[in-house]
């Protein structure tokens, strides 16, 4: 596996992202990078990203979760980020990016009694982890995210999106990031989101990503998915969906997690207003804050 690494001055100008990056390598040799904020001793928070994004996501949220004295913690994901970058596509597959997000945080970090939170691929990722090692969490907060199997077909909208990343010539990540974004995204963050990505030898994780989504009954990551569902119908610690009113990808998507997981019965979930796709960009303190508000109910 050819791997590439980004270079650390890529990352010397960004906007309100002061966090110094620590690291985990995982047995492959791949090295994952995060960013923690807040004491250490405090309940602990993991903030998982998806696609095209990386742990500047969450700059916004950090700061603010981290002065309620909770421990903040974003990995970027291996492909994204300050983390290595395979270069071939092949190199990617959901079961790999579970597996590699499972040794991060589990066997690098030890992490136990976790407050997962996951939106986009982050959601897709964390549900595997929760119900694989599900005595691994405290509770669970998803955002804009889901679990397919592959047995309803993905809205339109997201095959456009996945046609775009995958044939462009010349991908703009920035530019993908600021479509899902209902309150607009300055040219200093477009510019944090291109970042890790150099050239085009850096985005084989960020090309490869929509073709891992389970989109047949037969996908290869089809199987996993159901039997993830069976087991997150017996899930019965602190569940909360915080999604936004204008995501056209994953609305709707809370309502099989309410019905199904039965930590989410009973709970006030929340719904974010005016926000899109990229709910950590139009309105992270509001979420940081009802992530604060869901661990203090439940803790």
């Amino acid at each position: 596996m050819d791997v590439l690494r980004t270079p650390e001055e890529r990352f010397g100008s960004l906007a309100d992202f002061p966090y110094e990056p620590r690291f985990v390598t995982l047995a492959e040799g791949l090295r994952v990078a995060y960013v923690e904020a807040g004491p250490a001793d405090g309940p602990t928070v993991v903030l998982v990203h998806g696609e095209p994004t990386w742990s500047y996501l969450y700059r916004t949220m950090l700061p603010v979760l981290a002065d309620a004295g909770l421990h903040a913690l974003a990995p970027d994901l291996v492909g994204f980020g300050r983390s290595d970058k395979p270069t071939e596509r092949s190199d990617f597959s959901y079961a790999w990016h579970v597996a590699w997000l499972r040794e991060a945080l589990f066997d690098a970090l030890a992490l136990r009694d976790v407050t997962y939170f996951g939106q986009d691929w982050g959601g897709l990722l964390g549900l595997r982890l929760v119900a694989e090692h599900p005595d691994r969490f405290a509770r669970v907060v998803m955002s804009n995210t889901g679990l397919p199997t592959g047995d309803v077909r993905m809205p339109e909208v997201w095959w456009r999106f996945r046609g775009a990343v995958e044939t462009s010539p010349n991908l703009d990540v920035g530019r993908l990031v600021a479509a899902g974004c209902r309150r607009g995204l300055s040219d200093e963050a477009r510019a944090g989101y291109d970042a890790p990505f150099p050239d085009d030898r850096y985005l084989a994780g960020a090309r490869a990503f929509p073709g891992l989504v389970p989109n047949s009954p037969d996908d290869p990551a089809a199987p996993a998915q159901r039997a993830a569902w069976e087991s997150l119908a017996r899930f019965d610690r602190p569940f909360l969906c915080a999604f936004s009113d204008g995501d056209p990808i994953t609305a709707g998507g809370d309502r099989w997690m309410r019905d199904r997981i039965p930590g989410a019965r009973g709970v006030e979930h929340v719904v974010i207003r005016d926000a899109g796709h990229f709910i950590q960009e139009d309105a992270g303190p509001d979420l940081a804050e009802a992530v604060i508000r869901f661990v203090a109910a439940t803790s």
